[in-house]
């Protein structure tokens, strides 16, 4: 409950009370002109590196790895914008943090000691059907747990012998 007091009361406010002062100081035009200017540029932002996390989850799957890591940066691309598209210096300032590699990546390292990812592979293909988190008795939170059926023995005609 206090956190959305501080989201949806006290963060307006102190936007308003930035904005206000910025204005006095530089102008109503050039304060509206950097928020939109920053709007602008996080908008490219996000697109650049939510291309390049997409590229990089899409190797992770390939290569049969679960891509938890680039799950959870797409997150943080996502919130950043919805921050850079609020307007704001504050929130623009968090909102470039989630961006940025450097921070969104520790940022998420840090998130994702708290989750457990759980996944399934569709019949060895390396595709995973689910993702999600749950409570873990691990205090570190490292656990994954996973499930993978590995059919190409039973395809393999030169196995067949052992199998029957």
């Amino acid at each position: 409950m206090r956190f959305l007091f501080l989201l949806f009361i006290v963060v307006p406010i102190i936007e308003i009370t930035v904005l206000i002062q910025v204005g006095q100081w530089i102008g109503a035009l050039l304060t509206i002109a950097l928020v939109v200017l920053t709007a602008f540029i996080g908008i490219n932002m996000i697109r650049a590196q939510g291309l390049a996390t997409l590229n990089r989850a899409n190797w992770r799957i390939q290569s049969g790895q679960l891509p938890a890591q680039e799950m959870v940066e797409g997150i943080f691309l996502a919130i950043g914008g919805a921050l850079l598209l609020t307007p704001g210096f504050i929130t623009d300032a968090f909102g470039f943090m989630c961006l940025f590699p450097l921070t969104r990546g520790m940022m998420a390292t840090a998130l994702k000691k708290h989750l457990v990812v759980l996944a399934t592979s569709v019949q060895g293909s390396g595709q995973f059907t689910g993702f999600g988190t749950q409570g873990s008795d691990d205090q570190n939170g490292s656990v994954i747990e996973g499930e993978y059926d590995d059919h190409t023995e039973r395809n393999d005609p030169s196995k067949n012998d052992r199998l029957s």
